[in-house]
C-alpha cells in the first residue's frame, strides 16, 4: 500500500488518467490526430474535453483536501464535507439562489452559496464544543441528521416554488455540462489549496485540541475559523459548478493519514493527487459502462464512497 500510494505512483497515474479523459468521448479523437485535427475535433478539445479534465483534477483534489481539514480540525476521522451536512448547506445555498437570484451571474450564486456553506460549517462545530461525545462516531451522525434536515428544508423551498428539479439535476454530480467559459471559476479554488499549503502546520497543531494549541501560543479560534472558511469556498465552489461528490473527502483522507500519520504538511500532497486520481477514475467509467451513453460521477462515487464508509465503520482503521 505505501509502495502504491506514493507521489511518483499517484503523479503518473494522474497523468495517464489526463490522458484517457480527454481521449474518451462519443466524437472520435486519438493522441494519434493531434497533428492533423479538423476544425470540429480542435473546438471539442478546446472547450469540452480539457476543461472537463482540468475541472476533474481541481474537484477531486480540492474534496479531499477539504476532508483532511475537516478531520484534522475537528479531530474525528469519520468527517468530511458529505458526513458533516456541509455539500447539504450548499444545496440550500444554491435553492436560495435560484428563488431570489436567479437572473443574476454564477458569481453571485456561489457567493450566496458560499456564506451558507460558512455558517453550516461553523454551527456544526459549535454543535460539536457543546455536545461532548464519548463515541467519536457520534459526530458524523450529528453531521449526516443536521444534513438531512437542511435537506428537508431545500426540498420544501424546491417543492413550494417549483424548482426541485432544476436543483436536483444542478447538483447531481456531472462533468458532462462543463465546458470553456464555465469550468474558469474553478480556479477560485486554486488559491484555497495555496492557503491550505500554507496553513497546513498551524492545521495539525489545531488538531491537537485546544488547550495543547495555546500552550504553543496559536490562536486556536482564529486557525479554526480560517480552515472552516477555505473548506466552505472550495465545497461551495465545486457544488455549484459541478454538483456533489459523495464521500471523497472521507476516503482519501483515512487511507493517506493510515500511512503518513496526522501530520498535515506531510499528507497534503498525496491527498489531493489521490483525490484526483479517484474522481478521474470514477468519470472514466462511467464514461464506458454505457457507452455512448453516460452514468453521473454523482452516481458513481456516491456507490463506491457509501460501500467505504459501512467498511470504515464495521471494521475500523485497524483493517487497512
Amino acid at each position: 500500500m505505501k509502495k502504491v500510494l506514493s507521489v511518483p505512483v499517484l503523479g503518473t497515474a494522474a497523468v495517464f488518467l489526463s490522458l484517457v479523459s480527454i481521449f474518451i468521448g462519443v466524437k472520435s479523437l486519438s493522441v494519434f490526430d493531434l497533428g492533423s485535427l479538423d476544425d470540429s475535433q480542435f473546438n471539442i478539445l478546446l472547450s469540452s474535453r480539457i476543461p472537463r479534465t482540468i475541472s476533474l483534477l481541481i474537484a477531486g483534489s480540492s474534496l479531499a483536501v477539504c476532508g483532511l481539514t475537516m478531520q484534522q480540525l475537528t479531530q474525528n476521522r469519520f468527517v468530511s464535507p458529505t458526513t458533516a451536512g456541509t455539500m447539504d448547506w450548499a444545496k440550500l445555498g444554491v435553492v436560495i439562489s435560484i428563488i431570489f437570484f436567479s437572473k443574476s451571474s454564477l458569481l453571485l450564486q456561489l457567493t450566496v452559496s458560499s456564506v451558507f456553506v460558512i455558517f453550516g460549517s461553523l454551527f456544526f462545530v459549535y454543535l460539536l464544543r457543546v455536545i461532548r461525545f464519548k463515541d467519536e462516531i457520534f459526530i458524523p451522525l450529528v453531521g449526516l441528521m443536521l444534513g438531512q434536515v437542511v435537506s428537508a428544508i431545500s426540498t420544501f423551498l424546491g417543492v413550494q416554488f417549483q424548482i426541485l428539479q432544476s436543483v436536483n439535476s444542478w447538483l447531481e454530480g456531472n462533468f458532462s455540462i462543463i465546458t470553456s467559459h464555465r469550468y474558469e471559476i474553478l480556479f477560485l479554488v486554486l488559491p484555497c489549496l495555496l492557503v491550505t499549503y500554507l496553513y497546513a502546520h498551524q492545521f495539525t497543531i489545531a488538531g491537537l485540541g485546544e488547550d495543547f494549541s495555546k500552550n504553543l501560543g496559536l490562536n486556536y479560534q482564529a486557525v479554526i475559523n480560517l480552515g472552516l472558511i477555505i473548506v466552505s469556498i472550495m465545497t461551495a465552489v465545486i457544488v455549484t459548478i459541478i454538483g456533489r461528490l459523495p464521500f471523497l473527502g472521507l476516503i482519501v483522507p483515512n487511507m493517506i493519514s493510515n500511512i503518513k500519520g496526522d501530520n498535515m504538511k506531510k499528507s497534503l500532497t498525496l491527498t489531493s493527487l489521490l483525490g484526483a486520481v479517484i474522481v478521474l477514475s470514477c468519470d472514466i467509467l462511467g464514461r464506458l459502462l454505457i457507452f455512448p451513453h453516460e452514468i453521473s460521477i454523482g452516481l458513481t462515487m456516491g456507490i463506491v464512497g457509501s460501500s467505504f464508509f459501512l467498511y470504515f465503520l464495521l471494521k475500523g482503521r485497524k483493517s487497512w
